[in-house]
């Protein structure tokens, strides 16, 4: 095995780390929450980690057997590949009548900070990847985690204050 296969391996070893970490933390927090609608986005997140661990696996597995990098982990999909529209699909159910929970608003801060920290190490490896799939993989890997990195962004700031989520995401306008 050359160098370059053994970095790789090294690399995705702990991207594969980092989303089975991942998994097993929004599989508590889903279990955890206590708003609907952020339970519903921990389990949708849980499940999108479970797809990245596919597809890391399946890399790692050819590169491990001395195969070249292939599209095959193209065929492990998130489960929902625009989580912002799925918010606020999920919004106009719940309105503004919401409140958070304090652990439920700490875990979407854990995993803001995950999910920042993946987008980092997915964006060091697309700087570093020299195969074209390789950089498409990074490609897709960091636009899957910023959306991830959005909503819960926009899950923190419904739960914190609802009212102004409405107007800042809405561009509510305000008769009077």
């Amino acid at each position: 095995m050359t160098q370059h296969e053994n970095k790789a391996l090294s690399i995705l070893a702990a991207a594969l780390e980092k989303e089975e970490r991942g998994r097993d933390f929004y599989k508590k927090a889903s279990e955890s929450c206590i708003n609907p609608l952020g339970k519903e986005i921990f389990r949708t997140l849980m499940v999108d980690e479970g797809a990245h661990i596919k597809r890391v696996k399946e890399i790692f597995d050819n590169l491990s057997k001395g195969k070249k990098w292939d599209d095959n982990w193209k065929n492990y999909k998130v489960e929902n590949e625009d989580l912002q529209k799925l918010f606020r699909k999920r919004i106009e159910t719940f309105g503004s009548r919401v409140e958070g929970d304090n652990s439920d608003i700490e875990a979407i801060s854990i995993g803001l900070e995950m999910e920042q920290g993946a987008i980092t190490f997915y964006e060091e490896q697309l700087s570093k990847a020299s195969d074209l799939l390789e950089k498409e993989f990074a490609k897709v890997m960091i636009s899957e985690e910023r959306g991830h990195f959005g909503a819960l962004e926009d899950l923190k700031m419904y739960l914190e204050n609802p009212e102004s989520w409405f107007v800042e995401k809405e561009r509510t306008s305000f008769d009077g």
